[in-house]
């Protein structure tokens, strides 16, 4: 008998592509990703390829929606040199309920008989601190750079077993963990904008490209998309137009699938259009990318280069429209996205004998629908903080999403998509069970022990979801309740599902075709999460914010995280301090 929440999220499935498309087709969607999304601090840039300023009501709507305590930052006027530095300083202490993962051969080798093993982590503390420089030479040259001074794990237990994960959280690097992450030049001219440098890349929602620095309800954000990039956007049609057209050419520095600094060498051609009147904005965004990595079989006689060759075409928009006849706002936005192309970088022993590449074709989306209710309460500084005074009080939001899934590892195609990991949903399922499943199975098949050679399986470094939704269909309702300004109250439910069957690769090569826990690969109820925060910002002098909240999760995982007698984990569940002073 199928449980409540399956029956609920197949229900969901069979209307939410329908809903993603009226959604996206309706102008849900950004501004030009390059001309606005892209900015440093959450920051809307106003240049000439910026459409008009919206009204009073509606621009401070992000704010009213999720109050990130942000500084802003001043625009660039004319024949003024000026520079700005902003940032953050957040520290973090969490407590994770332990949760079963695969036994590594060298792990098996240490405990002899052990059956089952666990992150290794319960609790511990790690930080970063954020600068954002910015030179404003005038109002049509910026030079605007930012870096993680410091990030990393500070103190407490530590993660084994866990180094295919891009933030692996196995060493203490708090201390010593520098990542400079964007220095670029943006000049604005009479036909268009140009960015050249290290720079961010972000579209829409963030399910394919994000940057990394947009803060979320629930988790935290990390390193992002950046690449080395040359842009030039414009307006074809004159300034004013609604119409707005990117092109960019990109060395990717790090994203998702490819880190240059350990080898991938990633290049992207990127077209974009944009389209925007009357609050509605649509866009659709193209790249073509060719990915390599160089290695060796058995030794430097042998040299041969993994290759990704991948289209990807991805349709975003969103909406803020006034409910008639109240004080409230209903918001929406969505964002469909497919990849298509070949790998040899996943493949199978025959494709290798025979030089066949592995197919890929996945798809996935999300849309997300709220109300937003505005409060005035005459308690700001009017002079210096006006904006107090007027606030969100309460807000609710549901999105849906949806991720195409892999069912068979040796099959000679791919279906698997990935969410961003900075798209956070939730805090336990996809961004510490799914995420850490994923990346223990990655060590596990790359184990020196089982190896041939010590060369690891093909593909075996694209297991690891970096904590993305992937290969799975949610629904996330969340709500925001604040009863001062200052003070946040809220919650969400996460219920998902697989989209295919819940195979483990690593698994399936040892024991046959199984989950990430040797069970029942067919049973696809994820399970369902309750999440639940509270926060508070603090005005301080020069202007400056201090945060104080606290984050936690609790999962009551389903079907797809049995073992082989059917046995459930018990409820994985974690509570995070916070606190951050940002300037």
């Amino acid at each position: 008998m199928k449980s409540p929440q399956v029956a609920f999220l197949r229900l969901v499935r069979s209307t939410s592509i329908a809903v993603l498309l009226f959604a996206s087709l309706a102008s849900l969607a950004p501004r030009i990703a390059f001309a606005a999304d892209d900015a440093p601090s959450g920051q809307e840039p106003e240049d000439d390829l910026a459409q008009p300023a919206p009204s009073t009501d509606r621009d401070d709507f992000p704010r009213l929606v999720l109050d990130t305590g942000r500084t802003p930052v001043k625009p660039p006027e004319v024949d003024l040199v000026r520079f700005q530095i902003h940032g953050e300083y957040q520290f973090r202490y969490e407590h994770l309920r332990s949760f079963p993962l695969d036994v590594t051969a060298s792990s098996l080798g240490a405990h002899p008989g052990a059956t089952s093993d666990s992150l290794g982590q319960n609790d511990f503390a790690y930080h970063w601190l954020r600068i954002t420089p910015r030179l404003q030479m005038s109002d049509w040259l910026e030079i605007i750079g930012q870096m993680d001074v410091l990030t990393g794990t500070l103190l407490g237990d530590l993660a084994h077993d866990t180094s295919a994960d891009q933030t692996p959280r196995d060493q203490y690097n708090g201390l010593s963990n520098v990542q400079p992450r964007w220095l670029y030049a943006e000049v604005k001219t009479r036909y268009g904008l140009w960015r050249v440098g290290q720079q961010p890349s972000h579209w829409g929602m963030g399910i394919v490209a994000n940057d990394g620095d947009h803060p979320s309800l629930f988790g935290d954000y990390r390193y992002g998309n950046i690449s080395e990039r040359i842009l030039f956007a414009t307006k074809p049609a004159g300034k004013d137009s609604p119409l707005t057209v990117a092109l960019a050419g990109d060395l990717v520095f790090r994203d998702n699938t490819a880190l240059l600094t350990q080898g991938d060498r990633a290049f992207q051609g990127i077209l974009a259009v944009s389209w925007e009147k009357n609050e509605k904005q649509i866009g659709l965004y193209g790249v073509y990318r060719h990915q390599s990595h160089d290695r060796t079989s058995d030794n430097d006689l042998f040299p041969y280069a993994d290759t990704i060759d991948v289209g990807v075409i991805d349709l975003a928009g969103r909406f803020v429209e006034p409910v008639p006849g109240t004080d409230a706002f209903a918001f929406g936005a969505g964002e469909i996205a497919a990849i298509f192309g070949s790998t040899t970088a996943l493949r199978t022993n025959d494709q290798v004998q025979s030089g066949d590449t592995t197919k890929i074709l996945s798809y996935g989306g999300a849309v997300q629908v709220g109300v937003a209710h505005r409060a005035s309460c005459g308690c700001g500084d009017a002079a210096s903080h006006p904006e107090d005074n007027t606030f969100g009080d309460v807000v609710g939001q549901v999105e849906i999403g949806y991720a195409s899934g892999s069912a068979d590892p040796y099959a000679d195609s791919s279906h698997r998509f990935t969410f961003d990991p900075n798209h956070k949903i939730g805090l336990v399922l996809f961004d510490e069970v799914m995420r850490f499943q994923s990346a223990r199975s990655s060590v596990a098949a790359s184990d020196p022990l089982l190896t041939n050679g010590g060369r690891p399986p093909p593909g075996v470094d694209l297991l690891p979801s970096n904590g993305g939704v992937f290969g799975a269909e949610y629904i996330n309702p969340t709500f925001i309740v604040r009863p001062r300004p200052w003070l946040d109250l809220k919650g969400g439910v996460v219920v998902a599902q697989s989209t295919s069957d819940m195979v483990d690769p690593y698994r399936t090569a040892l024991q046959g075709y199984t989950n990430y826990r040797g069970g029942d690969p067919h049973r696809r109820d994820l399970g369902v999460e309750l999440d639940g925060g509270t926060e508070g910002r603090f005005r301080l002098d020069y202007g400056m914010t201090m945060m104080l909240g606290a984050q936690a999760g609790i999962l009551f995982p389903g079907g797809a995280l049995a073992d082989a007698t059917g046995q459930t984990m018990k409820a994985p569940w974690l509570a995070v301090g916070r606190a951050g002073l940002l300037f």
